[in-house]
């Protein structure tokens, strides 16, 4: 049954506004052309066949400086330009930074956005995960009442009978590493649209990490939650014994109460059946499988892991994976202090993983089919400070697109010649945004109800035709 995406509000009788509408429409129109047929129909024009069938977005959290990756300066004076040389890529014209050389052999399958700013402060992902641009008062824990991340429409747009979640978010939930696992980052959630469209989390050991250089790697593989696994004594028999017995309670107990307020419950049951009996779910976090050569392409380390993790996923079906590059303190891209250092170690991992999992795609038939996404959630200063880092900058920086639908070898925008402002051709997250939904073949200007108010789903976002193929 198709039910109106977005939360409740009940009136003074206890029924909801959709419950109301779902009423009237019945008795209306009858119930060969009612309110679900009508919302079917009105999402067939919304949603249709994309040239991506699935996205990995790899998240580089706490702000990757653009001038020492994507956007060099080598004419600007010494504090901006900073240690790193630009080199050439497999594109005549364009240029990338010197850490990066096997990411520079993909410049033809890439496509790189220079002029993303946001104004809505720093260390805030819900801007680049919704295209909702929002200062917000507190950046370390989310909210119901935000809109919905890419990954959770997708995930709200999920046929019933499909046996694997649409979002994964691998290795942790945004901030697991920082305050003894007390942040959470707004962003990735679903928000005004339900927990039950929130993404399935990965869970990872934070004790595992080695020093490398200036950098702590954190090493090890993400893995699902325990609760996602069979208790011992239960057998998939009786599982299903006892599933098919609350499914008869469930539906008993909603003709007595003449509502629809268990949907939510049944959708939360059925993705829990699906984790604890999903042979390719299990399979895809199971990386004892997979090649030894492969696994050091990726580079070993968890953000490596993951990335892999991220491929198989979409191999078995999965359509929105993230991946974040989330370590706590001095392991992450919030570079106030020995940035070049730090980046020393951080690059290099970062271009392994990247080239890895392109090259990976494409082996395997699916870069075509496939978006992939580099992204952060804001940039660093061009001015480098006393201690040789780079602070907090959202007015200019880069985000990569590679694969399904994108026209490989271009550079969309231009910074000026401190890679500070925008020069030409902005872009806001909001238009990240809705050049991801378009690719995935869902239109931009969809909307989603919070409450009785329409919202869409990248909040006015304008495609990037420039960038599409």
């Amino acid at each position: 049954m198709l039910t109106l995406l977005g939360s409740e509000r009940r009136m003074c009788d206890g029924l909801t506004r959709r419950e109301t509408l779902k009423a009237g429409a019945l008795s209306l129109l009858g119930g060969a052309f009612n309110l679900p047929s009508l919302m079917a129909l009105e999402q067939s024009n919304l949603v249709r066949p994309g040239k991506a069938k699935s996205v990995i977005l790899l998240y580089l959290l706490g702000g990757a400086p653009t001038q020492d990756m994507y956007d060099l300066k080598p004419a600007a004076p010494e504090k901006i330009r900073g240690e790193f040389q630009p080199i050439d890529t497999n594109v005549p014209g364009i240029q990338i930074g010197e850490l990066l050389p096997r990411s520079a052999q993909w410049m033809h399958k890439t496509a790189i956005v220079r002029s993303v700013n946001h104004k809505a402060g720093c260390h805030n992902p819900l801007p680049s995960y919704t295209g909702y641009e929002i200062t917000l008062a507190d950046i370390t824990s989310t909210k119901d009442t935000y809109p919905p991340s890419m990954g959770s429409v997708c995930e709200s747009l999920r046929p019933p009978t499909k046996d694997l979640p649409d979002y994964v978010y691998l290795p942790n939930y945004a901030g697991a590493g920082n305050a003894g696992g007390t942040v959470r980052y707004p962003g990735p959630y679903a928000g005004f649209l339900g927990k039950r469209y929130d993404p399935l989390f990965s869970e990872f050991d934070k004790l595992k990490h080695r020093t490398l250089g200036k950098m702590k790697v954190l090493d090890g593989e993400p893995y699902l939650s325990r609760n996602t696994r069979l208790a011992d004594g239960i057998t998939l028999d009786s599982l299903e014994k006892r599933e098919s017995l609350l499914r008869q309670f469930n539906q008993n107990q909603r003709r007595l109460e003449g509502s629809g307020a268990l949907d939510d419950v049944d959708r939360i049951q059925q993705r829990a059946l699906s984790l604890l009996t999903s042979t390719k779910l299990k399979s895809a976090f199971d990386l004892s499988t997979a090649d030894a050569k492969l696994r050091d392409r990726y580079d070993r380390t968890l953000f490596g892991a993951s990335a892999l993790i991220g491929k198989r996923l979409v191999e078995a079906g999965v359509r929105f994976v993230n991946v974040t590059w989330d370590f706590p303190g001095d392991n992450s891209w919030d570079t106030h202090a020995d940035n070049f250092n730090w980046l020393r170690g951080a690059l290099p991992s970062l271009d392994l993983t990247y080239s890895a999992l392109l090259e990976d795609l494409e082996v395997s038939g699916l870069l075509d089919e496939t978006l992939v996404v580099v992204m952060s959630d804001m940039g660093r200063t061009p001015q480098v400070n006393a201690s040789a880092g780079r602070d907090h900058w959202s007015f200019a920086y880069s985000v990569l697109f590679a694969g399904a639908g994108v026209r490989g070898g271009t550079v969309h925008g231009v910074t000026d010649g401190h890679a500070a402002y925008v020069k030409d051709r902005p872009v806001s997250t909001s238009d990240i945004c809705a050049t991801i939904y378009h690719l995935l073949g869902i239109d931009p200007d969809m909307k989603v109800y919070d409450n009785d108010r329409p919202v869409a789903i990248a909040h006015g976002g304008k495609v990037i035709s420039e960038i599409l193929g």
